[in-house]
């Protein structure tokens, strides 16, 4: 991107080029290429272990080994949450179990009110598009809607009696509840753990920005520091823990708003150095002052004060509202997945799958913020399962050996799922289908050919039914959100140079500006990602982009400056 002045000017949608349609190249290799491996994989991967064992082994010493679908709905929970403060991560995977409940309480009642496999498909793709729109209006977060999709749409073909529903719940409850233990238990030895990953992912950000300051890295330190900001801000009361940890963020923040190598703030090692010493288990690092800590930390502070009270809380709930209202960018979205998954469905029971649920949920796992990232997480579901079901068939002799190995198989695949999933998708489903199979066999052994069968015929059918739904359902909104993007950003631009160039701005409303011109860039940024590879989309207003996200930058770094001019820098004890 280059660093030549452009002035954004004040386009509105209608007047935005109209093109015609236009479908745009989908990745092959890119899709399938493995990544490092996530920071905190073994988290979810142990959490589920524990959280999933319990129940197993319970229910293997009663003789129950039936009921292993009820608990493992609760047991699933835990893999939420990991990456959010411990305040929040209480109430998010607490709404979770709550969420799962409720889509195992409606799949079991309509399975016991109907035993129509269109009717149970057409209840199996809407509760599929409803917990979609959800968990994205709710950023939940991986594994998303999938999880809850799965047990709600085998629920659905599970034979059960209206009497048996009380009792399947109260097990899904306990197991759940169960889970919000284990996710929590952490907080009794790392209070401030989340915290900590957070903050070294946003110096580990600024260090790459400032040793090579283009626009993606820019960008990606832009969403590492608002993110830093918003889990600190989540994680209730400051401790001085938490005081460190946002002082780092200062520094992190002024490398991002003025990249460049050199000393201070913005030397690139003395950041990694930091984000080592944040991620590890020793003390937090006590940075040298930054110019306007003091008035960041006041500010943060202010912020973090008004989310408390009753005006912040409904504002939040303005904001969820918004985005499940009319003329939400999640709609499309939903349609496609509605679509898609009943169309997979009705494809498999045409051709004699007696429960095609596993279609469903192949459909519905497809569904990313756009065709092309649908494309790739096609590509990637269709691999790792039909690779899955090879592993199966291998596994499937030793797993019938005894209960307790069955028990142990199940476990063994939930942890390499979650391993190996921040690889690539298609190599954490290897792991998931053959859990998936087997958890089938605690209801009782089926025959290895159908069940290997009826798989791959809902695995190719539910992936070329979703993809198809995902092309011909169009995602007009997406350039829309671009525009509001746009306008927004503009906006906070214009608010941040306002509050930075006037005196008498208290320092909490002036930082307050700073944090949301970050945030609306970000949110630019990834409205501008999610529109670029969508199809059927007119032409993006490209040199607009180019020069709000160049107007903003240039802003942020102004108004830095600004404060280390005017700030009465006090040491870093001194508040």
């Amino acid at each position: 991107m280059s660093d030549t002045p452009v002035r954004p000017g004040r386009l509105s949608a209608r007047k935005l080029p109209q093109l015609p349609s236009a479908v745009r190249g989908l990745p092959l290799a890119s899709a399938l290429r493995l990544s490092r491996p996530s920071d905190t994989w073994f988290k979810p991967a142990l959490s589920v272990v524990v959280a999933s064992a319990v129940p197993h082994l319970t229910l293997l010493a009663l003789g129950r080994l039936d009921l292993v679908i009820y608990t493992m709905a609760g047991s699933l929970c835990a893999l939420y949450g990991h990456g959010l403060p411990y305040a929040r991560r209480a109430r998010a995977v607490a709404g979770v179990v709550l969420g799962m409940a409720a889509g195992l309480a409606l799949s079991l009642v309509t399975a016991s009110l109907t035993g129509s496999t269109a009717v149970l498909i057409a209840a199996g793709a809407l509760l599929a598009a409803v917990q979609k729109v959800l968990c994205d209006a709710t950023r939940i977060g991986p594994p998303g809607h999938v999880i809850l999709t799965f047990v709600s749409s085998a629920a659905l073909f599970s034979p059960q009696r209206l009497g048996q529903i009380p009792g399947h719940l109260a097990l899904t409850l306990g197991a759940g509840a169960f889970a919000w233990l284990v996710v929590l238990a952490p907080a009794l030895v790392r209070r401030e753990g989340p915290e900590r990953r957070a903050v070294a992912r946003a110096l580990e950000a600024a260090a790459v920005c400032a040793a090579d300051p283009g626009p993606r890295h820019r960008g990606a330190a832009a969403a590492a520091v608002h993110a830093a900001w918003q889990c600190l801000l989540a994680s209730g009361r400051p401790t001085p823990v938490r005081r460190s940890l946002e002082r780092l963020v200062v520094h992190a923040e002024a490398a991002f708003v003025a990249p460049g190598p050199g000393a201070g703030a913005a030397d690139p090692e003395r950041l990694r150095a930091w984000a080592a010493r944040t991620r590890g288990r020793g003390p937090v690092p006590t940075p040298p002052p930054a110019p306007g800590t003091a008035e960041e930390l006041y500010g943060i502070d202010a912020e973090r004060a008004a989310l408390r009270v009753r005006e912040g809380r409904r504002a939040a709930r303005r904001t969820l509202l918004r985005r499940l209202g009319p003329g939400s960018p999640l709609a499309p979205v939903a349609v496609r997945t509605l679509i898609g998954c009943a169309l997979a469905g009705y494809l498999c029971a045409a051709l004699g799958v007696g429960r095609p649920y596993w279609a469903i949920v192949t459909a519905a796992s497809l569904y990313q913020a756009n065709i092309t990232l649908s494309w790739s997480r096609t590509l990637q579901r269709t691999l790792g399962n039909l690779l899955g079901v090879l592993v199966f068939a291998a596994v499937l002799p030793l797993s019938r050996i005894s209960p307790l190995a069955l028990v142990c198989c199940c476990l063994f695949f939930g942890f390499a799922a979650e391993a190996l999933i921040t690889r690539n998708y298609w190599l954490g489903s290897v792991a998931v289908t053959p859990m998936a199979l087997l958890v089938l066999e605690f209801g009782g052994a089926h025959p290895a050919g159908e069940l290997i069968g009826d798989r791959v015929l809902d695995t190719v059918l539910g992936a070329a039914a979703g993809f198809l739904a995902a092309t011909l359902v169009t995602n007009r909104r997406a350039a829309g959100r671009v525009e509001r993007a746009l306008d927004a950003t503009d906006r906070a631009r214009a608010a941040a140079e306002r509050a930075g160039a006037d005196p008498a701005v208290a320092p909490a409303e002036r930082d307050r500006a700073r944090r949301t011109l970050t945030a609306s860039l970000v949110e630019l940024r990834e409205a501008g990602d999610t529109a670029a590879g969508e199809w059927w989309q007119r032409a993006l207003p490209e040199q607009r982009l180019l020069a709000a996200e160049q107007a903003g930058h240039r802003t942020l770094a102004a108004t830095a400056q600004r404060c280390g001019r005017t700030a009465h820098a006090p040491s870093i004890g001194a508040e």
